[in-house]
């Protein structure tokens, strides 16, 4: 396995983790977070290339990715209220 794929899951969870410490009462409990994690770890790299952001360092990344969940939950919360989820 690619060592920075084993990076890239270790910040997702770890964001996933964050995440779900900033956003208690969420309702995905804690494997649901961690999805939640790496999934915005995508989108977070994929809006901050969008606005021409790098993130080199761990914390860096950390923070993007942290973003991205918390982008992607707001997502998904908006849907669920809409009734399409």
């Amino acid at each position: 396995m690619d060592l920075y794929f084993v990076w890239f899951l270790l910040i997702g969870v770890l964001a996933g983790y964050i995440t779900g410490r900033l956003t208690k009462g969420s309702g995905f409990g804690v494997l649901g977070d961690l999805v939640i994690g790496v999934l915005g770890s995508f989108l977070g790299g994929f809006l901050f290339r969008l606005l021409g952001i790098e993130a080199y360092s761990l914390i860096g990344q950390l923070i993007m990715a942290v973003i991205g969940a918390l982008v992607l939950l707001k997502l998904i919360s908006y849907l669920r209220h809409r009734g399409t989820l």
